[in-house]
């Protein structure tokens, strides 16, 4: 079973759009568009980047 997780290698600030890019099979620049584009998602972003540990697979 596959589990949300921040991006260890393809992070930009803390990984957490890459990480939801890798967890849906997409590009993490339209993760990125839609987190910049969208009201209220810092705060969203904030929040996973606390609560999602990092992929360590990737280490």
């Amino acid at each position: 079973m596959r589990k949300l997780m921040r991006s260890s290698t393809d992070g930009m600030i803390a990984g957490v759009c890459a990480g939801i890019a890798e967890f849906f099979g997409i590009s993490p620049w339209i993760v990125r568009a839609l987190f910049i584009f969208t009201p209220g998602s810092l705060l969203i972003y904030v929040v996973l980047a606390v609560y999602l540990e990092k992929n360590p697979s990737l280490y």
